[in-house]
C-alpha cells in the first residue's frame, strides 16, 4: 500500500532534504523514524530536494508498505523526529500516484529582511542595501517569457533538460521594508530559486540592467548569472496535485503558507 505524509520542516540544521553520506537529512529522519515504529526498513521519496538549509512549510513524500499502520502513527512518529520536523498528515493513495512525479506545481518564497531579528534568524534573509523593487519586478516578469533556465541551474546535475513551466515570479513588498519573492513553476533546477534571486538583487542594486537579466536567461550559462542567495530565506510552501490524489484523505489539507 502506498501512503502520502505531508510534513514541514526548519531545514537550518540539515543538508537538505535527500539523504547525505556526509551529513544529516530530513529524509533520513523520517526514515530512521518510520523504520522503527513499523518495524522494518522504510524508503520514502519526497515531491522534491530542497537543498541544505532551505525549509519547508508544505511538503510532500511516499512510502510503501504491506503491513496495515498503527493506529497513532503519527503522533508516534512526531515523538520519535526532531522538534524542527513535524508530519501533519499520513493518508493511502493509488499505487500510481508519486509524490514528484504527480505533482503538478511547486510554489517557494524567498524572504528578505533589512535588519537584524532574532526571532527570524535562519529564516530570511538579512539584505541592508537599497533595492528597486520596480526593476526586480520588471526583470522577473521575463521568468514567464522563456522555458530554458539553464544559466540558473547548479553546473554539475544530472538532469535530461532545463525546460520548466514558471507560472508566476514577482516580488511582494512587505512592512519594515521587507520583500518577499513568489515563484510558482511545475518543477524547479537544483539551485534554481536561489540563483534568480540572487541575480534579481544584482538588478535592484542597480548593478545589473533588466535587458541584461534578459540577456542571462538566454545565454544558458551559469556564469553569466548571479551568485546564489543565501539558503536561509528560502521556503516550500507549497506542491500541487491533482484532486484524485486526495481521494482517501480524512483530514482537510492544510492552507499554503504565506508569510
Amino acid at each position: 500500500m502506498r501512503y502520502f505524509l505531508e510534513l514541514a520542516y526548519r531545514g537550518t540544521n540539515y543538508h537538505g532534504w535527500q539523504r547525505q553520506p556526509n551529513g544529516l537529512s530530513v529524509q533520513e529522519v523520517l526514515e530512521t523514524a518510520l523504520t522503527t515504529i513499523l518495524r522494518q526498513p522504510i524508503t520514502i521519496l519526497g515531491s522534491g530536494r530542497t537543498d541544505a538549509g532551505v525549509h519547508a512549510a508544505k511538503q510532500f513524500a511516499h512510502f510503501e508498505v504491506e503491513t496495515p499502520l498503527p493506529p497513532h502513527l503519527l503522533r508516534s512518529l512526531n515523538k520519535l523526529i526532531p522538534n524542527d520536523v513535524v508530519v501533519y498528515d499520513c493518508f493511502p493513495v493509488d499505487d500510481r500516484d508519486h509524490a514528484r512525479f504527480s505533482a503538478t506545481f511547486r510554489y517557494y518564497q524567498y524572504s528578505i529582511i533589512r535588519r537584524r531579528d532574532p526571532f527570524r534568524d535562519g529564516m530570511a534573509c538579512v539584505f541592508f542595501l537599497p533595492l528597486d523593487i520596480d526593476r526586480m519586478n520588471e526583470a522577473a516578469s521575463l521568468l514567464l517569457k522563456y522555458s530554458d533556465f539553464e544559466s540558473f541551474s547548479k553546473i554539475k546535475t544530472d538532469v535530461r533538460t532545463f525546460i520548466c513551466r514558471i507560472d508566476f515570479a514577482y516580488w511582494k513588498a512587505e512592512k519594515n521594508d521587507e520583500l518577499t519573492f513568489h515563484i510558482r513553476a511545475d518543477r524547479f533546477l537544483r539551485g534554481m530559486v536561489r540563483a534568480i534571486v540572487g541575480t534579481l538583487l544584482l538588478v535592484g542594486q542597480g548593478r545589473m540592467s533588466v535587458a541584461e537579466f534578459e540577456q542571462v536567461i538566454l545565454v544558458r550559462n551559469r556564469q553569466a548569472a548571479g551568485r546564489s542567495a543565501p539558503a536561509e530565506g528560502l521556503s516550500l510552501v507549497e506542491v500541487g496535485y491533482p484532486d484524485a490524489v486526495f481521494t482517501h484523505r480524512q483530514n482537510p489539507p492544510e492552507p499554503p503558507a504565506v508569510y
